[in-house]
């Protein structure tokens, strides 16, 4: 186990670490450990009085990883539709910014939405966290509720999710599930976890189901919920916790 100079030189106390992650107290946090509820880097522990390095060490309580020291800030915006996937634009459009408030921190958003599409967009200043979640190889799920001109029948939605080849290749999301229909319109709902520009677009146009509006609802565990468009808010420990187990941190 880690033993950096906190405390009396030798780390911080499990009971305490897990009280200040907001947990439970101390003494609640005692008993977590006393009935085998809590693992530090794999392994179970038992002991009282444990000292870890909240900066490096693995915990988690009941199976679920446990931030313990959150030195960066994670934001999830519900991006409202008009408004450019960026802190700043020379155009003068509406950006993200305008959305935050007067935040001090420098954030930078991770992976984009197009300009016509709202939803989920994930914001941080945790450099190494934002690149491992936009990138491919950890195939974090995305999930988009597309409602397409047209009613979508049980067949195209099989077509898709099947896989369908655009002219930059081959994309098989990992699921499809049809939601509603109307004499004119349907929902759908597609999860996958490549991030090409306007893949979803671009799949319902292949099966002749144009996108009228499109959001994003969730990232990998996040999901929008109750957010309203516009608003943003910070994410849960619950939430950043199995952000980070996907992607390796």
């Amino acid at each position: 186990m880690s033993e950096p100079d906190q405390e009396d030189g030798q780390g911080v106390r499990l009971q305490k670490v897990l009280a200040q992650a907001g947990i439970a107290s101390r003494r609640a946090s005692e008993q977590m450990i006393a009935e085998g509820r809590v693992e530090v880097n794999g392994s179970l522990v038992l002991e009282q009085g444990l000292r870890v390095d909240p900066e490096k060490d693995v915990v988690r309580v009941d199976g679920s990883r446990i931030p313990t020291a959150r030195h960066h800030v994670y934001l999830v915006l519900n991006k409202p539709r008009g408004v450019v996937s960026t802190m700043d634009d020379p155009e003068d459009r509406p950006t993200l910014t305008d959305y935050l408030g007067r935040r001090r921190e420098r954030l930078f958003h991770v992976g984009r939405l197009d300009t016509d599409t709202e939803g989920l967009i994930l914001l941080t200043n945790h450099g190494e966290f934002a690149h491992r979640l936009a990138h491919p190889s950890y195939e974090v799920p995305k999930t988009y509720l597309a409602e397409v001109a047209g009613v979508v029948d049980q067949k195209t939605i099989n077509r898709l999710q099947k896989g369908v080849t655009l002219e930059d290749g081959r994309v098989r999301p990992d699921r499809v599930r049809l939601v509603d229909t109307t004499a004119d319109r349907s929902l759908v709902q597609v999860s996958l976890h490549e991030g090409r520009n306007r893949i979803v677009r671009r799949m319902m146009d292949t099966v002749g189901h144009p996108v009228n509006q499109l959001s994003r609802t969730a990232i990998g565990p996040v999901r929008l919920g109750r957010l309203p468009v516009g608003e943003h808010r910070e994410l849960t420990r619950e939430e950043l916790g199995a952000l980070l187990d996907l992607v390796g941190l």
